[in-house]
């Protein structure tokens, strides 16, 4: 590097998050996960990572490569909100009425409206009524496929509208179905569901039976046959290879809905994508945080279909060598309008030695191998060398300190909607040995458990259900099921790793997803290690730290 070619404030490797990174265009990296959410052949479609993973980045990059060819589907414009809050909605939940079919149904509407839309430009009456006549003299020796058609015909001057707006008008038309049930009711006992939402009046127990019995008729009469038939009418006469079609789904893990609900709808939008499978020309592409997809319960509400879903999985996975070569890609990039004159990390980061190892292994071992983690590091490292021309080891571990506090907050704001209050467990391990023995390891976990007896602590639920075997321990209570529950929940997040004694390297969560499940895993687990990236903002002892991930 030139000795004139120092680092000035503007000299960054972009930004953290898809949507506010400069670099994106002009450094992207298209790694293998990324060619096959790309491909046409390959049927994954669920898009699964942490935070920070490059699920938004993918879904970018699609979109301004072949922009004629995706729709993008914003959670924010289906009036989620809206439906989830409607008294009726949450009476015919509170009721156990399974709302599957009619949140299906929704599902196939918005997608197949909006395939139609985006395929002949439909965006006035006039072009509603061209495409439906075109298509109707295409179809017209079906009268299946025909009779399909009188679908569309029944939103009149919908159909053109926001998506927001369509949405709303099939949830307003089933509750006007739901209201004219009640109207009609016969049943002495039978209680306007409008009227026990918004009271909280308790209707008896065989009412309430009765209620439940009609509604479920009413969303299992949907117009799911006519929506199937529709979507073949979409495989074999709207889309072919000139119009290949990608719907990109993203952002369903913003906090923007009911929680009660939250699930059951994406968990129904998975089985709308699986039904959606069978049309040659499209593919739908859904992202969705780790957590989240951890938490969909697909074997009791999914008719068997939970092996079908999780071979559709592309979980996103980073190696050392592909985020070695995303770093040297935006190096370049940002080398181009500046005048730092570098190719590569190599040329900014100090040289390696033998006592000190390589520094870029040493960043990239705290980070948990996702894309924001390494970019960020190395911003807070350039931030610090501002000025230099090389960074130093020095620089570096300065800038540690302040990345690792930044890290350890991103993990709380990822889990805390899951597991509110989980800084406050995190915070248990502030001191804690760089290699904790089995003693030191579950007497933090005691610490940890008694958050549930302070008054103002926000996760008494959860941590009461994962510590449960601890206040009603049974006489054969062993270590695994006294402290096994929370130790996973914290190597599941990243925060523990664990080596058994006849190890010496620690497992972390990214080697092995299911490691803390075994007992037998557990039990010979001698050593827990908080991770390198977190060690620093929780003041972790220094000595006996692992010596790799």
């Amino acid at each position: 590097m030139s000795k004139n070619s120092r680092f000035k404030s503007g000299f960054t490797l972009g930004g953290e998050q898809a949507e506010a990174d400069p670099l994106l265009a002009d450094a992207f990296y298209e790694s293998g996960d990324y060619d096959v959410i790309r491909s046409k052949e390959d049927p994954r479609c669920f898009v699964i990572g942490r935070t920070g993973a490059g699920k938004s980045a993918v879904f970018q990059r699609i979109e301004e490569e072949i922009p004629e060819h995706v729709i993008r589907i914003n959670p924010e414009d289906l009036s989620l909100p809206y439906i989830t809050d409607l008294q009726v909605i949450r009476y015919l939940d509170s009721l156990g009425v399974n709302l599957d079919l009619f949140w299906i149904a929704l599902w196939k509407h918005v997608l197949l409206v909006e395939i139609i839309r985006h395929r002949y430009s439909v965006n006035t009456p006039a072009a509603k009524q061209s495409f439906l006549k075109n298509l109707r003299e295409r179809i017209s020796k079906d009268h299946g496929k025909e009779a399909a058609l009188g679908y569309l015909d029944e939103f009149e001057g919908r159909f053109w509208c926001e998506t927001e707006e369509r949405v709303r008008e099939i949830t307003d038309k089933f509750t006007r179905r739901i209201d004219a049930e009640v109207e009609g009711g016969t049943s002495g006992g039978f209680v306007s569901a409008r009227a026990v939402a918004s009271t909280g009046t308790e209707a008896s127990t065989e009412s309430r039976a009765e209620q439940t019995e009609r509604f479920q008729r009413i969303v299992n009469d949907t117009q799911l046959a006519k929506l199937n038939k529709m979507i073949s009418v979409l495989d074999e006469d709207i889309l072919d290879d000139q119009h290949f079609t990608y719907v990109i789904i993203d952002d369903l893990d913003r906090d923007w809905i009911d929680e009660r609900l939250a699930n059951d709808l994406i968990r129904c939008l998975f089985r709308t994508v699986l039904d959606l499978k069978r049309v040659r020309n499209l593919k739908v592409v859904v992202a969705l945080r780790t957590n989240i997809f951890q938490e969909l319960d697909f074997g009791k509400k999914s008719g068997g279909q939970e092996e079908k879903f999780r071979s559709l999985v592309l979980h996103l996975r980073w190696t050392r060598a592909d985020l070695q070569e995303l770093l040297d890609e935006r190096v370049k990039a940002s080398a181009a309008r500046t005048d730092v004159a570098a190719t590569s990390m190599g040329d900014l980061l100090p040289h390696a030695n033998k006592t000190r190892g390589n520094p870029l292994h040493y960043m990239l071992e705290r980070t948990l191998m996702r894309p924001r983690d390494a970019i960020a590091f190395a911003n807070e490292c350039l931030g610090v060398g501002i000025g230099k021309t090389r960074l130093t080891w020095q620089d570096i571990h300065n800038a540690e300190r302040t990345y690792s506090a930044k890290r350890l907050l991103a993990l709380r704001d990822e889990w805390k909607p899951t597991y509110p209050g989980i800084d406050q467990v995190f915070a248990k391990f502030r001191g804690c040995s760089g290699r904790m023995d089995k003693q030191e390891f579950q007497r933090r976990l005691d610490e940890a458990m008694l958050l549930i007896s302070e008054p103002n602590f926000p996760g008494t639920d959860w941590l009461k259900d994962l510590s449960s075997a601890m206040w009603s321990p049974g006489k054969d209570s062993t270590g695994f099921a006294l402290y096994q529950p929370l130790a996973k929940l914290l190597y599941s997040v990243g925060l523990i790793g664990c080596a058994v004694r006849s190890s010496r390297a620690p497992t972390f969560y990214l080697d092995d997803p299911l490691f803390a499940d075994s007992e037998s895993n557990y039990e010979q687990c001698e050593y827990f290690f908080p991770h390198r990236m977190y060690q620093a903002a929780l003041n972790v002892k220094a000595g006996n730290t692992e010596t790799t991930n």
